[in-house]
């Protein structure tokens, strides 16, 4: 089974749709907790009235706590979550209804990969990582969050909740010191909306010829943390 974990902050215009998108997936056995990280915009009721929606009889659990951002969210759900496979899914995505079917099976047929990823859209930006590379995971954050991963590959200390920007690279960095590696699906599996996550993403030329803006003063403070903690070049 999938535990599907959804971190949810102040998006609850966003959320209903993620849960439909989720409603309509097929040909996979999950279940969905949405760990509520101290909105305030009335992301209980929001659920509510999604999931009264819902056409499935698949196991839904909302979780409240007060705010202590994203990666502590993320890992109540992990402490909740029933599943051999862990899918944290962002607030603010929408999946095609193939998504976690075909992350499964990229992991059925690679038992040597301890998570699937796959392309993606930022609104209509499509984001294409790749096939996995080691060097190339070591050199910059290339793979987004919401990758199908086994939980026996899921770090014991699970998400780092001192970690501010790049929670994901952090994630699969720490994932590749244990020996643990990916295998990319190259489809886009899911569409995240503009304004959340990504919210502050440039062009690649703004952070070698824009320097002085603000964005990519706080992007490469966050790599200078990221590079610390990993012993990066």
């Amino acid at each position: 089974m999938i535990s599907v974990i959804i971190p949810l902050y102040n998006q609850a215009k966003k959320l209903p749709p993620t849960l439909i998108s989720l409603d309509k997936q097929a040909d996979v056995d999950y279940e969905v907790m949405v760990v509520n990280d101290g909105s305030t915009d009335g992301a209980e009721a929001a659920f509510s009235a999604a999931y009264r929606r819902l056409k499935t009889e698949r196991h839904y659990l909302f979780i409240n706590q007060a705010h202590a951002g994203a990666p502590a969210a993320r890992n109540r759900g992990a402490r909740e979550a029933q599943g051999e496979y862990l899918f944290f899914c962002d607030a603010d995505a929408v999946l095609k209804p193939e998504a976690l079917s075909v992350l499964l099976q990229a992991l059925n047929d690679n038992p040597e990969a301890s998570y699937a990823y796959s392309s993606f859209y930022w609104g209509r930006k499509l984001f294409k990582p790749g096939r996995f590379d080691p060097d190339k995971l070591r050199s910059g954050p290339c793979i987004h969050t919401m990758a199908l991963l086994r939980r026996s590959a899921f770090p014991a200390d699970g998400w780092d909740e001192s970690i501010k920007k790049f929670q994901d690279w952090d994630l699969w960095l720490t994932i590749l010191e244990q020996g643990g590696i990916g295998v990319f699906v190259p489809r886009a599996l899911f569409t995240v909306s503009p304004g959340g996550s990504m919210s502050a993403w440039l062009p690649s030329f703004a952070y070698k010829l824009l320097p002085f803006l603000p964005a990519v003063k706080r992007y490469k403070a966050a790599l200078k943390i990221i590079k610390q903690k990993h012993e990066l070049v």
